[in-house]
């Protein structure tokens, strides 16, 4: 293998030196490809396993899983796995094919963890292999593919390895469903004939799909189901979860020295700010907290259903949450069972953890949160009750219930038949608008616990000797443009369809939000030669009233947008970036057919394949780093600031394929946390404003226009 550095070439005497390649990929050999390949085929028709070919030799003369895996035991590094998933076979402990699967069933996830561990401790890949097309032979099609996705991302040997989107994998968690009714009625009309590459969308082939707030604006919440409904903002929220899953444990699978308590409190602050600024962007204020105690006024209509043709459950508007779930849907004998109660207890804990600042241990002991090296990480994963808090059964997911609560699912008569709700669901949770007023009622608990950490003093904010004197930037122009996506996995085939046409496809036409690309430039005027940090963060300038929000209240509001390490020289510095080099947000992922082409091209000799680490790891979609907008513009803005570079101190290693494997430390530039400097309470609003050189606030307005009016062209199918 081969790594090919692109490098920025900008001029030393006016220019900063950047210190990371702004693009970077490796090129993969025949070995990779193979692995590569033999991963893509996993996903292909995933709840019609049997319809590659290889998939059938393997799996050709197996009856009995139980069996099979006995015999192959010794092929584990760890037989006691294989062990438990023999005895819930035995006892028909499995949730049955054709059955839908949520990890917020207790029992589904139990045996979804038992199925990946035996994937994850698989002696090698064609082991890993093997045994995942015998357990998509065996298993639940939902079990199968949450668990081989979580076993890829995780295992070293397949570090590199790209997945396929989700939302192409798995269509009826994203798609309306007059969209999926649409792909049924293509196939049944069509068949699953290719019509080539598509240039005019009205082709036989393409099915134009909306969203929920098109034909139906039941709440005001509904006419941001644009954004709600995003595929690639859903997307990014189920593979934050399969990157760092709460119920994993981070000695035995190595992720303790990632700071996943302090990560996932970050992004759950993000997700918040980042649909805050989407609101004003609609005439809409702040978020509300959601309160238990009073009737909920969001109604949700998910417009989705399951494979099976369940619709996903409804939550009617001025609901009395602790009316229905106390004397109507309470799962009693489950986990569940008096969440009302339990969703208190959970408050009470954590509200105690921040007043007192002490802890207790699963082992009975207690410690002072507030003199741990790292407080803010501690806090995280107790609040997030994963499965590294200091005591995850008596600091429970509160989390958990409210979501289960707000969920308003069907009680089901076994754990074999449930209909969960979108809560239920990582890919599915941010469609319901309410899921943000758990997150902000989460991050009130954060936000109390950050005050009780001393503010940073001016000393700790000035970088001596360094002044930003202005920052330019282009102008701001979003702009809705059609979205391709392959959603052939929705169409049921048969064997000797696959062999007629194997490259048949549907395609889903969807408007989704873009923006044109900009840059910025700041300049930064150094009395030293040093090595500095870059932070950028975007925010909202005023409230839904026009008024300015103190910048004590307002920090948390900020989205990161972009943190990189920059080389000051002596005298005058611009540091020009792009919007596209940001280290937060990527493109969409590549598509399935397309990614499938390209391996398969390498394979040949027809080409090489480059891994860059944008379709591996969870980024938020950069068509989404800049809000909506309006036609004469909403203002905002964007904050700068350099700060001396502080090497990470955590454990870390080199990322091989350009991105961070769970368990390698992390992807962090520095040793501040990506929040840094508004991650404390700002006291004095002067001082932090006015009074630190080396930072910069810098008003903007972001302006909607038609794709024409944005001169922009429009997109074609990719393949």
């Amino acid at each position: 293998m081969r790594v090919c550095l692109g490098l920025v070439l900008l001029s030393v005497a006016v220019f900063g030196t950047p210190v990371h390649e702004t693009v970077h990929y490796k090129t993969v050999d025949n070995v990779f490809l193979e692995k590569q390949h033999k991963v893509l085929t996993l996903f292909k028709h995933v709840v019609q396993p049997g319809l590659v070919e290889e998939h059938v030799e393997i799996c050709k003369g197996v009856t009995d899983l139980v069996q099979w895996l006995q015999t192959h035991k010794p092929l584990f590094t760890k037989p006691e796995v294989v062990d438990t998933l023999v005895k819930f076979s035995h006892y028909d402990y499995l949730l049955p094919k054709g059955h839908i699967f949520s990890i917020g069933e207790e029992e589904h996830l139990e045996q979804a963890i038992a199925v990946f561990k035996v994937l994850y401790y698989a002696k090698d890949f064609e082991t890993f292999y093997q045994t995942a097309v015998i357990l998509h032979h065996f298993t639940n099609e939902g079990t199968f593919l949450y668990s081989v996705s979580v076993a890829v991302v995780h295992r070293p040997d397949t570090y590199g390895i790209i997945l396929p989107p989700i939302y192409e994998v798995y269509p009826w968690h994203f798609y309306s469903t007059d969209a999926i009714q649409e792909v049924y009625k293509h196939a049944m009309v069509h068949g699953t004939e290719n019509s080539n590459v598509v240039t005019d969308t009205h082709a036989h082939n393409a099915i134009h799909a909306n969203y929920s707030g098109h034909h139906l604006n039941l709440h005001h919440e509904q006419s941001m189901s644009y954004y709600l409904e995003d595929v690639g903002i859903n997307a990014f929220h189920y593979y934050c979860h399969i990157h760092y899953p709460y119920w994993m444990d981070g000695e035995e699978f190595k992720i303790n020295h990632d700071k996943r308590g302090e990560l996932t409190m970050n992004i759950i602050q993000a997700l918040v700010a980042r649909y805050h600024m989407e609101r004003l962007s609609n005439g809409k204020g702040h978020i509300p907290i959601l309160d238990f105690h009073v009737p909920v006024d969001v109604p949700y209509y998910p417009f989705l259903q399951y494979v099976t043709g369940e619709p996903f459950p409804e939550r009617p508007n001025h609901v009395d949450l602790h009316d229905s779930k106390v004397n109507h849907l309470e799962d009693i004998g489950t986990k569940y069972e008096h969440s009302f109660t339990k969703v208190h207890q959970c408050e009470d804990r954590i509200s105690e953890v921040v007043d007192s600042g002490y802890v207790i241990t699963d082992t009975g002991k207690k410690f002072n949160i507030y003199e741990d090296k790292h407080p803010e990480n501690v806090f995280g994963n107790l609040i997030h009750a994963n499965a590294d808090s200091p005591h995850h059964k008596y600091y429970c997911s509160y989390l958990a219930y409210a979501k289960h609560i707000l969920g308003y699912s069907h009680t089901s008569d076994t754990w074999e038949h449930v209909v969960p709700s979108v809560l239920d669901h990582p890919e599915t949770t941010l469609r319901d608008p309410a899921i943000y007023m758990v997150y902000k009622k989460l991050l009130s608990y954060h936000h109390e616990f950050q005050h009780n950490l001393k503010p940073y003093t001016k000393d700790e904010l000035v970088f001596p000797g360094v002044t930003i004197e202005k920052v330019e930037m282009d102008r701001l122009i979003t702009y809705f443009e059609n979205f391709f996506s392959d959603v052939t996995n929705a169409v049921w085939t048969s064997e000797v369809q696959v062999k007629k046409n194997p490259s048949a496809q549907v395609w889903i036409i969807q408007q989704r939000l873009n923006h044109k690309p900009f840059t910025y430039k700041i300049h930064v005027n150094s009395n030293q030669d040093t090595q500095a940090v870059v932070k950028v963060f975007l925010g909202p300038k005023h409230d839904e009233y026009g008024k300015p929000i103190n910048i004590s209240v307002n920090r948390v509001n900020f989205v990161p947008i972009d943190s990189f390490k920059w080389h000051l020289q002596v005298g005058q510095n611009v540091i020009k970036r792009s919007s596209h080099e940001t280290m937060f947000f990527a493109a969409d992922k590549t598509s399935y057919p397309v990614l499938t082409k390209k391996v398969t091209e390498a394979y040949k000799g027809a080409g090489k394949f480059h891994v860059t680490g944008k379709d591996n790891y969870f980024y938020f979609p950069d068509r989404y780093m800049l809000p909506k907008g309006t036609v004469g513009g909403v203002p905002y803005q964007f904050y700068f600031v350099v700060i001396p570079y502080k090497p990470y101190q955590g454990q870390t290693e080199e990322t091989t394929f350009f991105y961070p494997h769970p368990g390698t430390g992390g992807g962090y530039v520095d040793d501040t946390s990506t929040y840094f400097p508004l991650d404390r309470p700002i006291k004095f609003e002067e001082m932090f404003v006015h009074e630190v050189p080396n930072s910069y606030f810098y008003d903007t307005k972001v302006y909607h226009r038609t794709i024409e009016e944005a001169q922009v062209p429009q997109t074609q199918q990719p393949y």
